[in-house]
């Protein structure tokens, strides 16, 4: 569409948005699953499946960000097809391809809402017909408590409409470079669900008087400066008609006030000195620091009570069901070597698989998958056999290369099995 100049790349942007995550997460559950049908044999039906929807269900937050959008893509696309008979024509003559199967480009649009409200209903119809008592019942539950949850984040962010536009704005009108890793706004942060936008202004710094634009999130605290301006009217970001491009940067005269409304932030071993534009706005950026600061730190907590301390980098998961262990993180290395033990309650010993994946750690949005392999109980006790622990070698599956290092132990008693 961009090649043909029927559409430009903001257009674009703004009717696909994140059209390529939808199709990476959606791509990591299929690994996953196909992981499990491997391990499985040929020809052998898969018996458990809800400990894999319960862990992906987790990873598929892009949708959030899709769904927020999705009135605005409408709006735009019809408003290209009633204003444009050559544009309108256009959309039909690719309805007509094979793989579009006579549907309009409007269709495929909705397909992102119409997947995410049927995994609860999915995931009901599989507990439905799995008997009582199966080792898969309770990963099942989880699963759909996972479903229903991700469906109410979908509802939550197409209500909270207008924040989502303003993470848009700023995914257009703020450069971010020299940031490690591709920062998207609109996301998922790393604990705190969904970003919100909780204050913005301008303030500058004490000393210089320069000039900086502040965007406070849930999750951290960006500075920008203007490094393109295309219209006057530069007080307010988040206009439709704005084409500001920001760094922020710009100097101020000096404010001769003895009562400079000026606020210091201190992070790790530098003090930074600002100054808002009143008292007031001063009191406002100080308190909402604070609040934000607090509740990053509180959930952060809360997280860490369930894994390891850990800053970044590969990681990785350990689960049997329900049970679940998380390595520390490696910091800076492609050769981690994590050195962790763990034990399993095993409730069916033909049935139960021990799924490790691997992950890497991200500051600013959800982990990425660096491979998972498996391990059925039932083949651990076959090559145990009474000759103590095993030490495998196991390949990752579903990327290029990769292998995991394990101990294995399997102890069985009268009553239950403990790896």
């Amino acid at each position: 569409m961009v090649e043909s100049g029927r559409l430009t790349e903001a257009e674009m942007s703004v009717i696909f948005v994140n059209w390529r995550e939808l199709i990476m997460c959606n791509t990591k559950l299929l690994k996953a699953l196909r992981v499990r049908k491997k391990t499985a044999g040929e020809r052998m039906p898969v018996q458990v499946i809800g400990d894999i929807l319960s862990s992906e269900l987790s990873h598929l937050q892009a949708y959030i960000r899709f769904c927020s959008c999705q009135l605005n893509a409408a709006a735009l696309l019809q408003q290209k097809t009633d204003s444009s008979s050559e544009f309108k024509l256009f959309l039909k003559k690719i309805a007509t391809n094979y793989r579009c199967k006579g549907m309009p480009l409007s269709s495929f649009l909705l397909k992102p809402m119409q997947r995410i409200t049927r995994y609860p209903l999915l995931i009901r119809n599989i507990l439905e017909n799995t008997p009582a008592g199966h080792v898969d019942q309770v990963n099942l539950r989880e699963a759909l408590e996972r479903a229903e949850l991700l469906c109410s984040q979908v509802n939550e962010g197409v209500r909270e409409k207008e924040n989502s536009d303003r993470l848009e704005w700023l995914q257009n009108h703020v450069q971010c470079e020299g940031v490690i890793e591709h920062l998207v706004f609109n996301s998922l942060t790393n604990c705190l669900g969904p970003r919100k936008l909780l204050h913005s202004g301008r303030v500058w710094k004490a000393k210089s008087n320069k000039e900086l634009w502040a965007f406070l999130f849930s999750d951290f605290l960006l500075f920008t400066y203007t490094s393109k301006q295309f219209s006057s009217n530069t007080d307010r970001p988040f206009s439709p008609k704005s084409n500001t491009v920001y760094k922020m940067y710009k100097t101020m005269p000096s404010d001769p006030s003895s009562e400079d409304p000026i606020f210091h932030i201190s992070h790790i071993d530098r003090v930074y000195t600002l100054k808002a534009e009143s008292i007031n706005e001063r009191t406002t950026w100080v308190q909402r620091i604070k609040a934000a600061s607090e509740h990053f730190i509180e959930t952060e907590k809360l997280k860490r009570e369930k894994a390891y301390q850990g800053k970044s980098n590969p990681y990785c998961e350990l689960s049997m069901g329900a049970q679940c262990y998380t390595s520390r993180p490696q910091n800076d290395t492609i050769n981690p070597k994590w050195n962790f033990s763990c034990q399993f309650f095993i409730k069916d010993l033909y049935q139960d698989v021990l799924c490790i994946t691997v992950f890497e750690r991200d500051q600013f949005s959800p982990d990425d998958f660096l491979g998972r392999t498996e391990v059925p109980v039932a083949t651990i006790k076959k090559d145990q056999d009474g000759k103590g622990p095993l030490t495998r070698r196991l390949l990752l599956h579903e990327v290029p290369t990769g292998e995991v290092r394990v101990r294995l132990d399997l102890q069985l008693y009268d009553q239950m099995s403990l790896l």
